[in-house]
């Protein structure tokens, strides 16, 4: 590249003309608005995707204009959508799929089906066509794994029951987002670019998939395991084959007529089982996220604002039925199922929404010519709106389950035996002279250590399997709603001097301690805080005592090390 010094070229004023018609300007443009919209967002506890929609339609064609770089943010969100499914796929080894509860894979299927039946039904009465009834049913079965995923890990949700039962059947999901991105591509011959008959495009389908079955197999048991080994001796070089691989493997599979994004889900599937996979998914996490901005800021910018006033009211009718409906469906399943009807809301919740996945599902169908730009937007409205109502419906699950729990009866057996199972008898905490109220990693090593130092104690828990696994070790534990008012008046409480309630939701401790000074116990009772906001909400509460894990955590190392400092004060480096 030459560079001329003339001072012309140096000229601030059209240095500056000719920076701002420069597609980096534009970039630039793009990354501090979406910084600043992300940062109100996340202020609003919303999913930053929601910020970067907004910042494609605000600066986009129907907005300001400002962006006129449309092929390279096509690229990047191209790339983007490539490197999502890749790492969805990465994540998707034999042993997660082998391990698939049944309960997960029965709500998981159960779902999938009502919404597709019931929602294609639904467009087709709004008065969309055939296709485009088709392809929004199906993206509106697809809940978002990373929304989900993340919301539950901030609530500390998501080792509890609910939490293990939605990531499976987030899992059925995700599996079937590629299956049906498969399916949908195959309706186009490549040779013809046609729809042909359905026994030829059965045919075709089933003739590709056997030949990368067997090409698949291949590459995984012998070729892959050297090539990453290999690959892995640098870091950065590991990062670039994965990227390589993904989006080599998306073109191919735009090639042999399936798509894109199913070539990239292979891709990440076939080095899913390698011993490199969380190096690979931790690297590329961060490249997805910064590559999705341009995909959905693409997707706002390319949305049509005079078409979305049409879609208004049927987005309203679709979101109301996702919002609804797919709990609905979820609680009626794992009712059936022998869950209890919190257990079956909780995990209900989460499938209250469409995904990232059913934009790209759409985005590909108009691709292959099958819908057009109008159902896109009809999509994203639906997203838009289910996204940001249900993430406050997630967050605030307790405060809504107690509102709603006097009409939710009719989702739970007479005797919720799946729960049940793990506990056939009541908790003799007449005979503990401490209670320790949930049962994870806080709860459950306070329960191990005070039975070492001979205490009477008795744990409960809601989550059978936490129970269950306990009660190999010979733990004294039992199973049992603590935010059950029933159940909490059902415990002899006589002989218990206190009470440990180490829930990680400040509501669901609130509700525990109500619960308990209703029943009549006049006992001590000690609650844990895992933050601030939590301590200055139960300092309102008629307790004893908080503990504060983490900071007594600290506070003992801090005084462990000032300890060994102060006895080899002049030894460097030393070893305690």
């Amino acid at each position: 590249m030459q560079i001329k010094h003339t001072r012309e070229r140096l000229a601030p004023r059209d240095t500056l003309a000719s920076m701002a018609m420069t597609p980096f300007a534009e970039f630039a443009i793009l990354l501090l608005v979406a910084a600043a919209a992300g940062a109100v967002f996340v202020r609003l506890r919303q999913p930053v995707l929601i910020a970067y929609i907004v910042v494609g339609i605000a600066l986009g064609p129907a907005g300001l204009g400002w962006v006129k770089a449309h092929d390279q943010v096509a690229l990047l969100a191209q790339i983007g959508v490539t490197v999502l499914l890749f790492i969805v796929g990465l994540k998707l080894d034999w042993h997660h799929v082998r391990h698939i509860g049944p309960v997960a894979l029965a709500t998981g299927l159960g779902q999938l089906g009502f919404t597709i039946a019931g929602g294609f039904v639904l467009i087709l009465a709004l008065g969309k066509d055939v296709m485009t009834a088709l392809y929004v049913a199906v993206a509106l079965t697809f809940s978002s794994t990373i929304i989900i995923v993340k919301l539950l890990t901030d609530k500390r949700e998501l080792d509890s029951l609910h939490g293990r039962i939605a990531v499976g059947f987030l899992i059925v999901q995700d599996l079937a987002v590629v299956l049906a991105m498969m399916a949908m591509s195959a309706l186009r011959t490549p040779e013809s670019g046609v729809a042909g008959s359905g026994w030829a495009v059965a045919a075709s389908l089933v003739g590709r998939i056997v030949l990368a079955v067997l090409l698949i197999a291949v590459l995984m048991r012998w070729v892959l395991p050297r090539v990453v080994a290999v690959m892995a001796r640098s870091q950065e070089l590991l990062l670039v084959f994965a990227l390589a691989w993904g989006v080599g493997l998306a073109a191919l599979g735009a090639w042999a007529g399936f798509s894109m994004e199913a070539g990239a889900f292979v891709a990440g599937f076939t080095l899913a089982s390698t011993h490199f996979r969380e190096a690979i998914n931790a690297r590329l996490g961060g490249v997805r996220d910064f590559l999705l901005l341009f995909f959905f800021i693409h997707l706002g910018a390319e949305l049509d604002l005079s078409t979305l006033g049409h879609e208004l009211w049927p987005a309203l009718v679709l979101a109301v039925f996702v919002l609804i409906g797919n709990p609905l469906i979820v609680m009626a399943i794992m009712g059936y199922m022998g869950y209890r009807k919190r257990t079956g809301f909780l995990a209900g919740l989460t499938v209250a929404q469409i995904s990232e996945f059913s934009i790209v599902f759409v985005a590909m169908g108009i691709t292959l010519g099958h819908v057009d730009v109008r159902a896109l937007g009809l999509t994203t409205l639906v997203g838009l709106i289910t996204i940001t109502l249900s993430t406050y419906m997630i967050l605030y699950s307790q405060p809504l389950y107690e509102r709603l729990a006097p009409w939710l009866g009719i989702f739970e057996r007479r005797r919720p035996y799946r729960e049940l199972a793990v506990d056939r008898h009541p908790p003799r905490s007449d005979e503990a002279a401490v209670l320790v109220f949930g049962l994870g990693r806080y709860g459950s090593r306070l329960l191990r250590e005070l039975c070492r130092q001979g205490v009477t104690v008795a744990g409960i828990d809601h989550d059978p399997e936490a129970v269950r696994d306990l009660k190999r070790e010979r733990l004294p534990v039992h199973y049992g709603d603590g935010e059950n008012p029933d159940f909490l008046e059902s415990l002899p409480l006589q002989a218990t001097r206190w009470v440990v309630v180490t829930l990680p939701l400040a509501s669901s401790i609130r509700a525990v301690v109500h619960g308990l000074r209703s029943a009549g116990y006049t006992g001590a009772i000690a609650v844990t805080a895992r933050d601030e906001a939590a301590l200055q909400e139960l300092q309102q509460l008629d307790v004893q005592h908080i503990y504060l894990p983490f900071r007594d955590a600290a506070l003992h190392a801090a005084e462990h090390l000032v300890g060994v400092l102060a006895a080899a004060p002049a030894v460097t480096g030393a070893r305690p």
